[in-house]
Parts: structure tokens; sequence; C-alpha cells
């Protein structure tokens, strides 16, 4: 049985059309369409609701060496209010999830995981566990909104002062409080544009909700569902945990390199990429320029050799053209390649291209 979010009834009462997804039911679009929302945040800005992640805490003596040991990037180091980017490994390499770790203060921290990891996750992390350190599943009790687009921080200002916001990317703020609401607030999102991320208490969450829409009325702020957030996420070439990451790809397949620091003592998955040696797989982005759009798991072709397949595909609203992004063989990664796409048993010409099919000149 799918579990509900703080927002749920506000979903409802805006109109979003729900749909199960990770355990959880939540819009997937509303009224206006995907289209209109993914163009919202790109120009203007879009609320979603991010409740159904995870958010473990881990605290206590040994949190950082904890940390570093289930992280193939860098914890030691880390400043307070600082947020990383991090993929976790098994033995084998391949990615158990990837999450945000957050520095609280020394010997606290705050991880945000997938939600469909979340239980996968948390005994992971306590099984590996050692010295004087304590995990702690707050899943349910946080709530969790993000707003993105170039005028979300217009938003803001509007709630709190600027000093107040972080004004690095990557950075968060634990301070917050509107309207007797206390929350963290975080410079990250899943959309390619400047915007934030918002925790809180479950219970506070669709009073902030509401609260942020009307704010937000002369910027444009809409709501926003799971469909525009992956059409973003994807334009953006952000990966996707069960798309471009699963237990059996590497991060140096996945293209992750940059955040896998080989220079560590020691971290879980380290032996065995090691042993792998130069991954002979790569992620790369396809641009289509035959007729057709292409989605995941679609065959990619160099004459009648597969070279690889395809780990997610649409067309994307503000290119106005198909992409996809694919795992194949590093030996045709090079840029301006010409490959196919095997769609249904129709072959659809594409080409390989940087994943980072837009980038916000903001």
């Amino acid at each position: 049985m799918e579990l509900k979010t703080p927002l749920y009834e506000n979903h409802v009462q805006h109109n979003g059309k729900i749909v199960p997804f990770a355990g959880y039911l939540l819009p997937v679009q509303y009224e206006k369409g995907i289209i209109a929302e993914h163009m919202a945040v790109r120009t203007e800005c879009g609320l979603f609701d991010v409740s159904h992640m995870g958010e473990i805490l881990c605290a206590g003596p040994d949190a950082e060496k904890n940390l570093d040991y289930l992280m193939p990037n860098k914890i030691a180091g880390m400043y307070d209010g600082q947020v990383k980017y991090m993929p976790m490994c098994n033995e084998n390499g391949g990615i158990v999830d990837d999450l945000l770790v957050y520095k609280v203060k020394e010997n606290s921290y705050l991880l945000v995981v997938n939600a469909s990891n979340i239980a996968k996750d948390y005994e992971w992390m306590k099984a590996h566990q050692f010295g004087d350190v304590v995990f702690t599943n707050i899943s349910e009790q946080v709530g969790q909104i993000a707003i993105q687009g170039p005028k979300a921080i217009d938003v803001m200002k509007k709630l709190m002062a600027e000093e107040d916001l972080p004004s690095k990317y990557y950075t968060a703020r634990y301070d917050g409080c509107i309207d007797g609401m206390k929350f963290v607030i975080s410079r990250t999102g899943y959309t390619g544009e400047r915007g934030y991320e918002i925790y809180l208490a479950a219970e506070d969450t669709p009073k902030m909700w509401e609260l942020l829409l009307e704010t937000g009325k002369e910027e444009g702020l809409i709501c926003c569902g799971l469909g525009s957030r992956d059409t973003l996420r994807l334009e953006a070439g952000l990966p996707l945990y069960g798309h471009e990451m699963t237990d059996d790809i590497t991060p140096y397949e996945t293209s992750l390199d940059f955040f896998v620091k080989m220079d560590k003592e020691d971290f879980i998955g380290k032996a065995a990429l090691i042993e792998k040696g130069e991954p002979t797989k790569k992620r790369i982005g396809l641009k289509v320029t035959g007729k057709g759009i292409v989605r995941e798991h679609c065959d990619v072709y160099v004459g009648d050799k597969k070279i690889g397949e395809t780990t997610s595909g649409t067309k994307l609203p503000y290119l106005n053209g198909a992409y996809a992004m694919a795992i194949i063989d590093a030996e045709y990664t090079e840029f301006g390649t010409a490959v196919e796409v095997d769609v249904r048993g129709r072959r659809i010409p594409a080409e390989v291209m940087t994943y980072n099919f837009y980038k916000s000149k903001r």
C-alpha cells in the first residue's frame, strides 16, 4: 500500500494527477501539464513536493570516519553548512545509492537519500557502522519542498532576508524560520536551475507549501509534478538511480569520476574499482537526429554491433528536441559519433554528445 506525503491533500486540492511512485502517492502533473511546468522552472519558478525523499541523521565522535568509509567522495574537510553529492558504493564497486551529505556541525551530518532506497540505505549504513556513531532514520518526521527556477530567489526574499539565504551553491542554513515554522534551507536542486530545497517538520509542510504558492504568484510560481521533475533533470544531464545508476553500475561507468577520490585511504568498493581498471563503458548523451523519441532500455548500435543501452530519454521541452542518455562502449564515446537506437524494431539515427544537454546561463 502506497504512503502519502504530508502534502497529499494539497495536491488533491490543486488538482494534481496522483500516481504511485517509489511507494508514495504523488502528483505526476497538474492541470497546466508537464510542458508548462517544465517551462515555468526554466523561465520563472516551480514548486515540487520531494517529501518522499529520505532523511537519515549520522552523529557521534566517529561520524566522519564512518561516512568517509561509506562514501568514495571525501567527508573529511567539509565545513559546517557544506553539502556534497555522493555516490555510495558496494563491495563490487556498484552504486548502492546516490545521496546528499549535509554537514550540520562537528560530529553531526544529515544524509538525504532516494525514496525507493530509504530502508536499503539505512540498513546498509547500520550494517557497516563502527565505533561511536548512531544512524537515525527520521524520514517520516520530515517534509521537503523544492522551489526551483530563476525567480525562486525573488520569492524567498519576500519571506526572509537575503543574508539568511544560502548564497553559495551546495551550502545550507539550519536556522530558517518563517511564521513560526523552523526549517533547513539549502541551495540545491534537481532541475539544472538556481533554487532551494527546504526541510521542515512534516506537520508544517502543508502550511509552507501554500505560503510559498501565495507569495510567488507575481513570479509565476506554479505546482509541479514528477513528470516535469524528470524532464528537467534529464535536460540538465542529471543521473537518476535505477536508470543511470544501479548496484551493478560503477561511478566510473556512469561518468561520476569526480565524486570518487582514490587518494583516500579506503572506502567500500575501492579495491573492486582498482581491480576493474579503466572502465570499458561510459555514460554519454545522445541527440536524436532522425524522427522519433527514444526511451530507456533501447539498444544502441553502430552498424550491426550493439554498443550499449539507453538509460533515460524523451522529448525535452526547453530544447525542443528528442534526447537520451546511454551507457555505451568507451571506444564509441567521441562526440559526433553516429549511432542508431533500436526503438521497437525501428532504427532511429542519433549522435553522441555531452549528457549536459542544457546548462543554465544563470
